[in-house]
């Protein structure tokens, strides 16, 4: 199985204490796509931790999201893939964004150039 790393772009750096922060993404693309994303985040338990990323198109079309059911406290950073990402024809890069249940989506977006 072989993973391709993505090209970083960030679009925009959280500025905010306290926001999930996108630190790696990995992207295999064979026929649907399976994404491995990193974050990092100072979860706190169950009333501030990060609960989610998304794979979005450029225009902010949303694909697929990869819910997380519970805090990392001990797991940071911490990695997590979602696998069955339909890419539109002629899509060549995607955003990752990420969100947690305190602060909402962080200002940081990760810019993926996709295989092929």
């Amino acid at each position: 199985m072989k993973f391709f790393f993505a090209g970083l772009l960030l679009l925009s750096f959280p500025c905010f204490s306290g926001e999930v922060s996108i630190v790696d993404v990995r992207v295999e693309c064979p026929s649907s796509c399976t994404f491995s994303v990193t974050l990092k985040h100072a979860d706190e338990g169950w009333h501030h931790y990060a609960d989610r990323w998304d794979v979005v198109t450029l225009s902010g079309k949303l694909l697929k999201s990869r819910v997380l059911h519970h805090p990392h406290e001990r797991e940071q950073p911490f990695t997590r893939s979602l696998s069955g990402v339909m890419i539109p024809a002629g899509t060549r890069q995607v955003k990752i964004r990420a969100r947690d249940s305190k602060h909402g989506f962080s200002e940081q977006e990760y810019l993926v150039d996709l295989p092929g």
